[in-house]
Order: C-alpha cells, then sequence, then structure tokens
C-alpha cells in the first residue's frame, strides 16, 4: 500500500467515526428536544427547541445549523456542541442553554456549556432519561434562583453561565 493510500483509508476510517458521532449527537439532541418538553409539562404548546449553539438565535428549530459541525462533508472527529432553546415564560421568553457532547470511553458525556457534565447512555429512550431532564431542569432554574437571590442580596449578577434569550419578534411589537 502507498503512502497516499495508507492516508485515504486512515482518513476514510477517521470520516466514518465522525459520522457516527455526528448521528450519536443528532439522536440524543432531537430526543432531548421532545422529551424534556414533555418532562417540563408545558401545556401550551412547544417549549424546547434545538437552536445554534452560539450566536443570535430565534425560537425555531434550526435543524442542521443546531450543531456546530454540518451533517456531511468533511467533519472534525471530536465534542459537538448544540443548543437548547427553552421557553421560560407563558409568552414567548425562550432562554438558550449550550451542550456539548462527547464519547469518552464507553461513556457519553453531554455537558451543559458553563455547567455539569452528565454520563449517559442513548439513545435515552432505551434508559431512564429522567435523570437527565432533572439535570438540565435544574440547572434553568438555578439560575433564575440564583440570580433572584443575588438581586436581595443586592448583587445583580451576570448571565455567566452560558445562557442566551431569545423573544419572538410578534411579542416584541405588542
Amino acid at each position: 500500500m502507498s503512502r497516499f493510500e495508507d492516508l485515504i483509508s486512515t482518513v476514510a476510517e477517521y470520516q466514518k467515526l465522525a459520522a457516527e458521532n455526528y448521528s450519536r449527537v443528532r439522536k440524543l439532541a432531537e430526543e432531548l428536544r421532545e422529551g424534556l418538553c414533555a418532562y417540563i409539562g408545558s401545556i401550551d404548546g412547544v417549549c424546547v427547541r434545538l437552536v445554534p449553539p452560539a450566536g443570535p438565535f430565534e425560537p425555531k428549530d434550526y435543524g442542521d445549523q443546531a450543531f456546530s459541525v454540518p451533517p456531511k462533508g468533511f467533519r472534525p472527529l471530536g465534542a459537538i456542541l448544540f443548543g437548547l432553546a427553552v421557553r421560560v415564560s407563558t409568552g414567548t421568553d425562550w432562554m438558550r442553554v449550550t451542550m456539548e457532547c462527547q464519547k469518552i470511553g464507553d461513556d457519553f458525556i453531554a455537558r451543559i456549556v458553563g455547567g455539569e457534565e452528565y454520563r449517559l447512555s442513548i439513545p435515552l429512550k432505551d434508559n431512564d432519561p429522567e435523570p437527565f431532564y432533572d439535570h438540565i431542569y435544574d440547572h434553568v432554574l438555578d439560575w433564575f434562583k440564583t440570580q433572584i437571590e443575588r438581586y436581595e442580596a443586592g448583587d445583580y449578577g451576570g448571565r455567566e453561565i452560558g445562557f442566551d434569550f431569545s423573544r419572538s419578534d410578534n411579542e416584541a411589537l405588542a
């Protein structure tokens, strides 16, 4: 085998693993979008969307653009980020939680950017996903509780744990 053939073979294996990694993270994100919304128990519509992990966003599902790597073509083999927009009011206020996912050994690690990591088994539906939903929900809820405590103590705090907010244009104009 020539050096070039060796390179091509090695890169083909790399890309096969990168595709497997992307597929795993994409499946987790889609299961999380549906399951977390059901877990939160919104009675008036969708409460979780897949959004880009950084930059401006609107509360809508972004499909392929919700992930830090493309679904096709040459992809890096490593951690993949995606954003979860969680509706935090009865109106149209949404908070982005950025997730970073990677395989470490036999474990799959999902880390909230600015928060803690969580080891899990996927697909979620084949395991008990509720502790993972608790983890994300508690992270969001605790952020608001911390901000309230800081305000009451005279320290207004900041958005240092990776949250961004969005409000639908329709609501903003009302």
